[in-house]
């Protein structure tokens, strides 16, 4: 086994599997946020309307609600030839788009977007459960934050590069493109070398399979507050980015400068995935959560000081901060489970963490236009710190449950 001094990138890397799943991450990542900032510009410049491009965003994000249920399909059969059909799926499905010109025919844009949403629900779910499978167990750390690393890389480049060819090609450019890249990805699935068993066949209906998942999870002693605290953390953290245009007005600049804040965050974000193997072969996983709350609290908190280079250590920070608890909660989801159970385990999860965090944007989208945004802020920050509190286990149980993981 590969010794814990070794820097994490290259633990992982010399993994060929966890290299080829990386490389697939990177890959379709790069089309999907390059999808993501091109389909509101689309339908914006079709509809003028800012809410039919807003309703894009929900459409990829509805059937993330439906977790626990889509994420049974992953536990039905192998998880490799899943993964392989789902990509080709949406690279099929891509396609449809290029003809679209007109208001009247963005239905078919918004299905596909929700059938994007779902799939990469089923997606993200068999992920989770083929990595914990071919990924040695004390590589996982290692490999979800580096998975965060690639994937913040790719929003910070992937837009970048979307607008540009929707610039010059229109939103066909940008799908053709997307699905250029889940091609690319089903090539990249096709290469690992993994063995599966094929599943036994499912005892009960879908509600009992799901419900069994659900169980797992809330009745686990280490997944429970992990999620809990993860969902908690991200419906502050979405109340949190509602606020960044008031932050920038404060500052005193144009709202381009948000994408200045949002680049330093993305930074913070990267340097959060390379170190978090390391951390988590040092700390708990509920302590290395709190830990990363509570610099998230800090960095909230202090965003209400309108100083710029105090916004700037701030975004990094809330970069650094956030995903520690999504990683720790990742993490502790592929190690606790049992295989059979583990992708409607990990749709549930997902569910749990990520959906709050529509909500918490809508709401502070609301909230920023009744009040100031600086006692706010000042507020969250204390909600974040009693969120990285509450999480942190006593000392006593901390020893027992803590364990070396490779």
């Amino acid at each position: 086994m590969t010794t814990g001094t070794t820097w994490p990138a290259a633990r992982v890397l010399r993994d060929r599997d966890a290299g080829l799943y990386l490389c697939g991450v990177v890959v379709s990542g790069f089309g999907t946020s390059a999808l993501w900032l091109a389909c509101g510009v689309w339908v914006k410049d079709l509809t003028g309307s800012d809410g039919l491009a807003a309703l894009c965003l929900l459409a990829m994000w509805l059937p993330t609600l439906a977790g626990p249920l889509l994420g049974t399909l992953a536990d039905r059969g192998r998880r490799k030839p899943l993964l392989i059909g789902v990509n080709l799926l949406l690279g099929g499905l891509l396609l449809t788009l290029v003809g679209i010109d007109a208001p009247g025919e963005l239905w078919l844009l918004y299905a596909v977007l929700f059938v994007y949403g779902a799939a990469g629900v089923v997606h993200d779910a068999a992920e989770s459960a083929l990595v914990a499978t071919a990924v040695d167990p004390s590589l996982l750390g290692d490999f979800n934050g580096l998975r965060m690393t690639a994937a913040e890389g790719m929003k910070l480049l992937a837009p970048l590069a979307g607008a540009g060819l929707y610039t010059a090609y229109g939103g066909a450019g940008v799908a053709l493109l997307d699905a250029a890249t889940f091609v690319l990805a089903t090539g990249v699935y096709a290469l690992l070398r993994v063995r599966e068993e094929r599943p036994a066949p499912p005892h009960g209906g879908t509600r009992r399979r799901t419900a069994e998942g659900i169980r797992h999870l809330w009745a686990h002693p280490v997944l429970r507050p992990l999620v809990l605290a993860g969902g908690a953390t991200m419906l502050l953290a979405g109340l949190n980015g509602a606020m960044v245009y008031a932050v920038v007005d404060g500052l005193g600049h144009s709202p381009a400068y948000a994408g200045v804040l949002y680049a330093v965050q993305g930074a913070g974000s990267v340097a959060a995935g390379l170190l978090s193997g390391p951390a988590l072969r040092r700390l708990e996983a509920r302590c290395f959560a709190a830990y990363g709350i509570a610099l998230l609290a800090l960095a909230v908190a202090l965003r209400a000081v309108p100083s710029d280079p105090v916004a700037l250590v701030c975004s990094a920070a809330v970069g650094a901060g956030l995903p520690a608890v999504l990683i720790a909660a990742l993490t502790s989801v592929q190690r606790e489970t049992p295989g059979p159970l583990l992708g409607r385990v990990t749709a549930t999860a997902h569910t749990l963490v990520y959906a709050p965090n529509v909500a918490g944007l809508a709401a502070g989208a609301a909230l920023v236009e009744l009040v100031s945004h600086r006692p706010v802020l000042v507020c969250l920050g204390a909600a974040l710190l009693g969120t990285a509190v509450a999480l942190l286990p006593p000392p006593s149980r901390a020893r027992r449950e803590a364990a070396p993981h490779g």
